[in-house]
């Protein structure tokens, strides 16, 4: 037993520092010190059984249990985060590698969209039946309509007072957030409802920029319907993109049941569920406000594309970041696997 302690006390020490310098912050240590961490635990959890079993060494027992016990508490345990951190940390990462996680589900999701927009825009400018089946009940833009009714409004609501806003922004933020539930709820229906929601939506949009396009103010139309669009299309595609997680997850549950499939489906839709949230907020309140404003053309398609560069990146930094991740993770599962020391 003496020349076991001698061989292997030398990675009980180093595990021992490893684990002072983790109670102090677990920030401040760097992915080798992590990794070194937990080969060190699962090295020691064999030189505990095999003490166990091998020896009547109370001392040397007690003394290995207590060390792996501290190692597998700062491994396995969850740290300890303030609610603002935790927000703080979805908002900045956890949104994003949520996104990119399920990026080709909202990459289908965006094509179901752009495919519906671009079909009603070729049947609309094709077929004035299909345009007047594809407008709006109630609303006054139809088909017929004149440039100057059109552009009354694109312009109206711009010298209304910030109360009138406020309330305008409460309900845009309450109705797209249903719309986008539904596309993400009837996910659960084998992912048809929301196959059928993204195309008809698609079509809305394409319907109504064609009926601009014929009275030749397609460019005010853009300029009205991009600067909250890009951030509220986007949500609503993110929705979509969930349903069909949702839906796969029903149809092709693989080695899971149904239930449980489901079950791990809805975990992570309920991620992407709290950042669509927020960007329905977002939309909400742009298309509210700066809508409803008297910007210039130039400056609502520079906030525009702006908004697009900045989710651009976002969703290109957390699939990154999962990347990153990922392969951290498979470099640690294979420098983990040690061949077990022997007791002498």
């Amino acid at each position: 037993m003496s020349s076991f302690v001698a061989r292997n006390k030398q990675d009980w020490e180093e595990l021992e520092l490893l684990v002072r310098r983790a109670r102090k912050s677990m920030r401040r240590m760097s992915y080798d010190d992590l990794n070194r961490l937990d080969v060190l635990y699962r090295r020691a959890t064999i030189h505990l059984a095999q003490v166990a079993t091998r020896s009547t060494d109370r001392q040397l027992i007690g003394y290995l249990n207590g060390l792996t016990a501290a190692a597998h508490s700062l491994i396995y345990l969850p740290p300890r985060r303030s609610v603002f951190a935790g927000a703080g940390g979805f908002l900045v990462e956890g949104f994003a590698r949520s996104i990119a996680r399920n990026l080709r589900f909202h990459a289908i999701s965006a094509a179901l969209l752009i495919g519906g927009a671009v079909l009603a825009w070729y049947l609309c400018q094709n077929d004035v039946l299909a345009a007047y089946a594809l407008s709006m009940p109630g609303d006054i833009r139809q088909p017929g309509s004149s440039r100057e009714q059109l552009e009354a409004v694109l312009r109206s609501g711009r010298d209304q007072q910030g109360g009138d806003k406020f309330l305008f922004a409460s309900f845009l933020f309450q109705h797209n957030l249903k719309v986008g539930m539904l596309s993400m709820a009837a996910g659960v229906l084998a992912g048809v409802p929301t196959v059928v929601l993204m195309i008809y939506n698609g079509m809305i949009i394409g319907s109504f920029m064609a009926m601009h396009e014929r009275a030749g103010i397609s460019t005010e139309a853009w300029a009205w319907i991009l600067p909250h669009g890009v951030t509220e299309i986007g949500a609503i595609i993110l929705c979509g993109g969930v349903g069909l997680m949702l839906g796969r997850s029903v149809v092709r549950p693989g080695e899971l049941s149904r239930a449980d499939s489901l079950r791990q489906a809805g975990r992570e839709a309920a991620l992407t569920c709290a950042g669509v949230a927020i960007m329905l907020l977002l939309a909400a309140v742009i298309e509210s406000y700066l809508r409803q404003s008297h910007l210039s053309t130039p400056a609502r398609f520079a906030f525009a594309a702006g908004s697009a560069v900045f989710w651009t990146l976002y969703i290109a930094f957390g699939w990154v970041r999962e990347r990153s991740q990922n392969r951290k993770t498979r470099q640690s599962e294979t420098l983990s696997v040690d061949d077990p020391p022997t007791l002498a």
